[in-house]
């Protein structure tokens, strides 16, 4: 049932052939949606569903100029994560073997994972709610520009439930 993704037979044909979806989460309360519209996608395509979540180290955070150890604060952050990231994944039926928790750059760390799992397409959030504009430089818009397969960007925040 492809057709609900599209109106034109060419696309739909190009829908139903994803066999592994990457849904990368920021683990926010509005990654919800971008799971929900994941999980229909695999759901319809019968495909395999991959999770990640990038942890961004703080030294790139903050530039790499702070003056104390950050490690135990971010193996914190990294327990966190790792928790709530199986959590959630649980909850949407994402096997642990399809689970990714990754330190680095959102942008390379999706396109590397997407890359090595061979993803047909990855599933991003995108606060869209002041125009194209505010995309560049946003996450979304690094997945989209380098990624080598389909990224479907899911609109999120208060812009989202107004259409």
């Amino acid at each position: 049932m492809c057709g609900v993704w599209s109106r034109h037979r060419d696309l739909e044909s190009d829908m139903c052939a994803y066999s592994r979806i990457l849904l990368a989460v920021d683990l926010t309360e509005d990654c919800q949606g971008v799971a929900d519209r994941a999980t229909v996608l695999a759901t319809q395509s019968d495909a395999d569903l991959h999770i990640i979540h990038v942890i961004e180290p703080l030294s790139l955070a903050y530039g790499g100029d702070i003056p104390m150890d950050l490690s135990s604060v971010q193996d914190q952050i990294h327990e966190q994560a790792k928790s709530r990231l199986a959590e959630f994944s649980s909850k949407i039926g994402i096997p642990e073997q399809r689970r990714h928790l990754v330190f680095g750059r959102p942008e390379s760390e999706i396109h590397r994972i997407a890359d090595e799992e061979a993803v047909d397409v990855i599933v991003v959030g995108s606060h869209g709610r002041h125009g194209i504009a505010l995309l560049l430089g946003s996450t979304a818009n690094g997945v989209l520009h380098g990624a080598n397969c389909d990224v479907l960007a899911v609109r999120v925040g208060d812009d989202a439930r107004h259409h």
